[in-house]
């Protein structure tokens, strides 16, 4: 049970194992979350807006999708749920004072921290790089950390003041769970915009068809002048 040239093969070589499964690199999956546009994969700048699962993206990207929805897109699957501008909101975010952004290593010569956040959360003040989980309001597109909409209960919104419901909380890049109860929520938000739209149309054609009607059964007015010529027609006839 020899190779060629009196070799004698080792158990790894004839036994196959089952194969490495490639680890993903979660610092890297972070920074691809919160970092960059969902859709684009280009670096998130404002205007920054979300969807109805709580996807970030850059608003130009959707533009660009919305105006042309058939061109070819590396990452359409992640956009389409959106079928126009409505289906978007623009993000209230606060920005991170000790985030420098591109500008502090410039030269590529200093360390660069990936966890540094762009956005903190403008009550408790976490960073918004993946870590925690953060939240937007669908009322008003303010950005909040899960710890102060729990720490600090409140039917209106920290920082602008506008009133919310708990159904108006959407949670930012959220887990597999979490995203597929946000997409149960947006079909059932869109199935009763629908019956409320088709009620609304079959009420405004059943006031519209009696009023046609009436208009139908009355006789069409007539002029004072055509009524005395009328009668004056007939006082000569009668003559």
């Amino acid at each position: 049970m020899g190779c060629d040239g009196g070799t004698i093969p080792k158990r790894h070589e004839l036994v196959k194992g089952p194969k490495k499964v490639e680890k993903v690199d979660k610092n890297a999956e972070l920074a691809a979350k919160w970092k960059y546009c969902a859709l684009s994969q280009e670096k998130l700048r404002r205007p920054i807006v979300s969807c109805d699962l709580g996807r970030l993206y850059n608003k130009d990207a959707i533009i660009e999708y919305l105006l042309d929805k058939f061109a070819d897109r590396p990452n359409a699957e992640a956009v389409t749920h959106i079928r126009g501008i409505k289906d978007i909101k623009e993000l209230n975010l606060t920005d991170n004072p000790e985030w420098e952004g591109e500008r502090r290593n410039a030269k590529g010569d200093r360390y660069e921290d990936i966890h540094c956040g762009m956005f903190i959360c403008p009550v408790v003040g976490l960073e918004m790089n993946g870590k925690h989980r953060f939240c937007y309001l669908q009322t008003c597109g303010c950005v909040f950390s899960d710890r102060a909409l729990k720490e600090v209960k409140t039917e209106i919104c920290h920082k602008c003041g506008d009133p919310f419901k708990d159904e108006d909380i959407v949670v930012l890049n959220g887990t597999k769970e979490e995203v597929e109860k946000l997409r149960e929520k947006m079909e059932e938000r869109r199935a009763k915009a629908k019956t409320k739209k088709s009620k609304k149309n079959k009420a405004a054609e059943t006031v519209s068809t009696p009023s046609e009607s009436k208009d139908d059964t009355q006789s069409p007015p007539v002029d004072v002048a055509e009524r005395s010529s009328l009668q004056n027609g007939g006082e000569s006839s009668q003559s």
